[in-house]
């Protein structure tokens, strides 16, 4: 089978080359035609030996730049180093379903923007991401305008029900908490040396939240200038960044958990959430869009594309259209979002210092957020009365990585006692950790831009 592989490629080389060596003699005719000169044969009646010579180099310059064009010949060790990174995010959602929704089209993605090519200052063969007029350029002009991360809110708004939070509304309070490792994080970006737009962008990663994390790095991080500021091309290592962190909850989070709580502490059982009316759900997406939209106006592309999507659902008359969101639609830019994404991690512009120093604030920032929902709940709990104490682990939930942080609180409750249903508690934190990203990109966006 090897050996049929080899003779075939050697023969499509060759039929190249006599292509190309046809070519060459034919141009070669039309110009001695032209210069008046139709024979080969010289008045001596000997054979031109500079018509052969031509012959022969158009084949060996057809082949010479055919294999210039190739990516055998385009690689460099960061082509190899981020392909490998690509197969191991399809891996890692494969083998151990890590967020496969994400991972395999940010993995298929980064393999189809570190093809190597062939780039010269004059050639744009409009294959990369970053050539004007590719198809990919196209397609990533959703990212660097922040077109699509709204549209993944509208779907997320129209999948999501607040009922927890309605009926438990302190819980809001941990989704609020856990947005501190955004703050830090910005501060300890400043102090490295990014400069205050690339600093807020990075902070951001802290939410767990991918489209707000490309929605503002695409504001504050996205190669312009930033009110006097140049700043730099970020969106590709902080989109990464974020979503690789989203997939990696359920191996990031239970470590904090269980270092930053007790067992006594992990076996508190919350009351059962209260039922819920079909007119407060319908009001609390409108209350919710004016409320946030008047604290925090820059964050009203995300919160009305959420609390949008939400009216759609909780009206009842719009189940279309509610369907269409929460389907097809957020299938679709997921598609498009996770590919132009993995694209942008093109080597010659992904691998640098930066996007390292990217990843490893990244890590603090999730896990300073993790850690802050769950001490956040602990204090609480010192002015709560027995019987009405919070679980801390609900506070790991603050991260708005909606529903697997939700998820892992479960998982660990279980654990501990596994007639401790704590997945409806989390929700709330959970769920108000998504506006609560959103509101502080928005705040970040009115002090930064």
């Amino acid at each position: 089978m090897a050996l049929r592989k080899f003779i075939t490629i050697i023969g499509i080389i060759a039929v190249l080359s006599i292509i190309s060596s046809c070519f060459g003699s034919s141009e070669k005719s039309d110009n001695n035609m032209n210069s008046g000169n139709t024979s080969l044969v010289t008045p001596s009646g000997d054979i031109d030996d500079n018509s052969i010579n031509t012959k022969d180099s158009g084949a060996a310059s057809g082949i010479k730049k055919f294999f210039e064009y190739t990516g055998f010949s385009n690689a460099t060790p960061g082509h190899i180093i981020m392909l490998l990174v690509g197969l191991f995010f399809i891996f890692l959602a494969i083998k151990y379903d890590y967020e496969p929704l994400l991972l395999i089209p940010i993995g298929v993605g980064i393999l189809i923007g570190n093809i190597p090519f062939f780039q010269t200052g004059s050639i744009n063969l409009q294959l990369g991401i970053y050539q004007e007029g590719s198809v990919m350029n196209y397609l990533y002009f959703g990212v660097i305008k922040g077109i699509y991360p709204p549209l993944i809110f509208l779907g997320i708004g129209a999948m999501t029900d607040f009922s927890s939070l309605i009926s438990n509304p302190r819980l809001m309070l941990l989704g609020a908490a856990a947005q501190v490792g955004i703050f830090l994080t910005f501060i300890g970006a400043l102090f490295i040396g990014f400069n205050l737009p690339e600093a807020g962008s990075i902070g951001i990663i802290g939410g767990a939240d991918g489209p707000t994390a490309i929605y503002l790095s695409s504001k504050l991080a996205n190669g312009g200038i930033i009110n006097g500021i140049q700043t730099k091309n970020l969106i590709g290592p902080i989109a990464i960044a974020a979503y690789s962190y989203m997939a990696l909850v359920p191996v990031i989070q239970p470590p904090i958990m269980k270092l930053l709580t007790s067992r006594r502490e992990r076996l508190i059982r919350m009351k059962p959430p209260r039922s819920v009316s079909k007119v407060e759900k319908m009001i609390f997406p409108i209350v919710g869009l004016i409320l946030t939209a008047f604290i925090s106006p820059s964050s009203l592309p995300l919160l009305g594309m959420l609390f949008f999507g939400n009216i759609l659902k909780e009206s009842g008359v719009t189940k279309r259209l509610a369907d269409t969101a929460r389907n097809s639609l957020i299938d679709i830019v997921t598609i498009l979002l996770g590919v132009t994404v993995g694209a942008s991690t093109q080597a010659d512009v992904f691998l640098n210092s930066q996007s390292i120093l990217i990843f490893v604030l990244g890590a603090f920032s999730f896990m300073v957020a993790t850690a802050g929902g769950i001490m956040f709940a602990k204090v609480m709990n010192l002015f709560l009365p027995e019987g009405n104490k919070i679980n801390p682990l609900v506070g790991a939930a603050g991260v708005s990585a909606v529903p697997d942080s939700a998820r892992v609180v479960q998982t660990q409750g279980l654990k501990e006692d596994p007639s401790n249903h704590l997945l409806m508690h989390a929700m709330a934190p959970n769920v108000s950790g998504v506006i609560g990203s959103a509101v502080a990109a928005g705040i970040l966006i009115s002090f930064l831009y």
